[in-house]
């Protein structure tokens, strides 16, 4: 393999939810830049020089795995951040297996250089593109993030839009602008994720009630239309 390998944090050998409609295995990339309370996965935030996992052995494992798996899916972290990923997507194409994407929308110029290499992605928006950084903590960051969702939904490629909601980060007013945003941009498929507790580094988040109320679900399909809950 020429060049450093893909930096690599965690590895699940099956799931079959990850990739609708699909059995998969999933590919946690080490590292992202940004610093969102609610993240499950902090432990992938730093990016160690080392990969903690090897990436020839989980593909001689995927290997093994053909006829067993329809897909490989990158997760993270923020899988757009390692320069390894366009190559790893090849050879797990190459493997036979479909090539699904988790990503944040941080890198427009990345992420467009790899939907070629993808059959599917689940991309989060995670406010109004205004607001960003009351969940990234990074200033500006709905630029890039806007950039991102545009040219998922121009690629035609198949995609689902996720948006994790807490009423501390994204009280009514804030999801009933994200309605708008999205169906401006051509969102079609939205999915509200409940704000899960379980990893949550940020003790002020962890208290909160179920969110959103059948009320505020019924005016976000009043906007957006094709709306979907994902309960924690």
């Amino acid at each position: 393999m020429a060049g450093r390998p893909l930096n690599v944090g965690g590895f699940t050998p099956f799931t079959a939810t990850d990739y609708p409609g699909h059995l998969a295995a999933v590919v946690f990339v080490q590292g992202c830049a940004w610093r969102c309370g609610y993240c499950h996965n902090p432990h992938l935030q730093v990016r160690p020089p080392r990969s903690p996992l090897d990436w020839r052995d989980l593909l001689a494992i995927l290997e093994r795995r053909r006829g067993l798996l329809d897909a490989v899916v990158f997760s993270g972290g923020e899988p757009t951040t390692d320069a390894a990923l366009p190559e790893a997507m090849r050879q797990v194409r190459a493997l036979g297996f479909k090539v699904g994407l988790h990503t944040a929308c941080l890198y427009p110029e990345r992420l467009h250089a790899i939907l070629h290499l993808v059959d599917w992605v689940g991309f989060d928006v995670k406010a109004p593109f205004a607001d960003y950084e009351t969940v990234t903590g990074v200033p500006g960051s709905g630029v890039p993030a806007r950039a991102c969702v545009a040219g998922i939904i121009a690629s035609g490629v198949a995609s689902e839009c996720r948006t994790t909601v807490h009423p501390a980060l994204l009280p009514p007013t804030a999801l009933l602008a994200m309605a708008d945003e999205l169906s401006a941009l051509g969102v079609r498929h939205w999915v509200i994720q409940q704000f899960r507790a379980q990893g949550c580094a940020d003790a002020g988040l962890t208290s909160a009630a179920a969110y959103p109320p059948d009320a505020l679900m019924a005016a976000l399909r009043g906007r957006f239309g094709k709306v979907l809950l994902r309960h924690a």
